[in-house]
């Protein structure tokens, strides 16, 4: 069987997978979110924390809880990995650094999981479990409740509650992460990823050599980093080490993890807000971007364009021989639509136009399918400025799902949409005005396409190395930690005061001037949107570095 037969079945397969499963696990996300029922455990939960899970919260409320528990994780993880050395499990590591333990503790808690680390040499089995992997939950979680917020603001009438955001977070983690993450976690033992509490074994190598081999809670970590879309790696090689990903079908699991919940949550939306198609019609936006983009990546890749892939006769550097060509590829692409970072292949050894393909899959701003909660709700925001375009050219006011939207919602959308832009080209800017941006190993394109890969990467909360530079230094730590938490904190705000706008309004009945939201033409239209919104906003930054390369 040829590399690109193989690698098509590959595809095949994860796409008839993911719509098997669109309908079943939607329905049970709309049910967790949707129901009033408590269990003993979350009752217990409520009780430690102090709040009544019977009491609605307003946006405003509903904002302040995301901040302060956010704030209060970051705080915990920072001392988390200042004290290590003093922790059960630690290894005989050292501390983290200040600006280390502070990049990598907003990473973790903004579902970012940048590393400038490696995970085996530098955090010990305590940290990983008890602090990073937590956070791979709760900040997987966190996303999710933001994106219910919205939908509640969708269908709800004439109020200011939008829920209760310690109710959504503690129903998220336990029925729907934590249940799914200990059936994969199993799969994944099965088909030889580690999972124990070893601090390392000695062994000879073939040539004489002494290497310690590291082992550790390897599993449980990596079917949350995938299931949440975090991307944090156990090992500094990600899910390209063998430990964590060994074959070719624990390779297809862990993107089927990845794509798994955001491409359910449009179900979500659509048993909201009454009207299923309504759902359908946001995942074919998600649906069609996302299979443009991976066979784009693919086709780049297995072209070979360059001199020396055209040699050779394949693009193979970087790639795990275990994985060939399309299934790298794939990876990456899957990991860049959303907000994972994972990777199993080095970016940044990518031909020029196979590497532009997981920059352009972030400045679209992950949302085909995004990542968890946070790929839905960044949709939705589009749709509404789609909307808003579409009521300027007929000379009437927009409506999306019977509520309309005026200059207040079209601010908040407006804001969300420049948040992301403004931290990457600032950021870029300030690495070269300053000097930083000499840290990349490369000059000339594909040195400013490193650059500008590390402030996409941080500011969209995705967390994807290119590597090919060196970030461990306090200025980039502390830059890519202020990008990383403003570019998901800031956007939460607009889409939570949005929702809350939206909630109060009345319903807006259908006319005969409405625009069906449904159809292929509103689908359309929001692809383009999407793309147009893009190519205005980073194609002089593209042309400057990949396209330059390419050509």
């Amino acid at each position: 069987m040829s590399t690109t037969t193989a690698g098509v079945l590959f595809i095949l397969s994860l796409v008839v997978a993911l719509v098997a499963v669109h309908k079943p696990v939607g329905d049970y996300l709309y049910r967790v979110v949707a129901g009033t029922r408590q269990s003993r455990v979350e009752r217990g939960v409520y009780r430690l924390v102090g709040v009544d899970p019977s009491a609605g919260q307003t946006w405003g409320v509903y904002a302040r809880a995301v901040l302060a528990f956010s704030a209060v994780s970051i705080l915990f993880l920072y001392a988390f990995q200042r004290l290590q050395n003093h922790l059960w499990l630690s290894l005989g590591f050292d501390p983290v650094v200040p600006h280390g333990a502070w990049n990598t503790a907003v990473s973790f808690v903004t579902n970012t999981n940048w590393q400038w680390y490696s995970g085996e040499s530098t955090m010990g089995h305590l940290v990983q479990m008890a602090g990073l992997a937590v956070q791979n939950f709760v900040s997987a979680a966190v996303g999710i409740a933001v994106a219910v917020a919205l939908i509640r603001g969708f269908a709800r009438r004439r109020t200011g509650d939008l829920g209760n955001f310690w109710v959504d977070l503690t129903r998220i983690t336990l029925r729907v992460l934590l249940p799914i993450s200990v059936l994969g976690a199993l799969a994944l033992m099965l088909g030889g990823v580690v999972q124990n509490l070893s601090a390392g074994t000695d062994v000879t190598t073939l040539t004489g050599g002494a290497q310690t081999i590291t082992g550790g809670p390897v599993a449980g970590q990596e079917v949350i980093k995938e299931l949440g879309t975090n991307g944090g790696g156990f090992y500094n090689a990600n899910s390209a080490h063998p430990f964590e990903n060994p074959t070719t079908w624990t390779n297809w699991l862990e993107i089927f993890l990845i794509l798994l919940i955001p491409f359910s949550l449009p179900r979500v939306f659509g048993r909201m807000v009454g009207q299923n198609r309504q759902g359908y019609a946001v995942a074919a936006v998600m649906a069609i971007l996302a299979v443009a983009s991976v066979a784009l990546t693919n086709v780049f890749e297995l072209t070979g364009h360059g001199t020396v892939p055209q040699a050779v006769g394949a693009a193979l550097e970087g790639k795990e021989v275990r994985f060939d060509v399309s299934n790298s590829a794939t990876f990456a692409a899957a990991t860049t639509l959303t907000s994972t970072g994972a990777v199993n292949s080095f970016h940044d050894s990518y031909t020029a136009f196979g590497g532009m393909m997981p920059l352009v899959n972030m400045m679209l701003g992950e949302v085909a399918p995004g990542g968890v909660g946070a790929g839905l709700y960044g949709l939705l925001i589009l749709a509404v400025i789609t909307v808003f375009v579409a009521g300027l050219m007929v000379g009437r006011t927009p409506e999306y799902v019977g509520k309309k939207i005026g200059s207040r919602e079209i601010k908040f959308a407006s804001l969300y949409f420049l948040v992301t832009p403004a931290l990457v080209l600032a950021g870029t800017a300030a690495a070269f005005a300053t000097g930083n941006a000499a840290t990349a190993l490369n000059s000339g394109p594909h040195g400013l396409s490193e650059v500008i890969y590390a402030f996409t990467s941080a500011s969209n909360n995705n967390g994807s190395a290119f590597a090919g530079i060196t970030v461990n230094t306090p200025w980039w730590n502390t830059a890519l930690g202020l990008c990383m938490l403003l570019g998901r904190f800031l956007p939460i705000i607009f889409v939570l005061a949005l929702a809350g706008s939206l909630a109060r309004q009345a319903p807006t009945p259908a006319s005969e001037g409405t625009l069906p939201t449904h159809r292929p033409l509103f689908i359309g239209m929001v692809v383009g949107v999407t793309v147009i919104l893009v190519a205005l906003t980073f194609l002089p930054a593209l042309a400057l570095g990949p396209l330059a390369e390419g050509l």
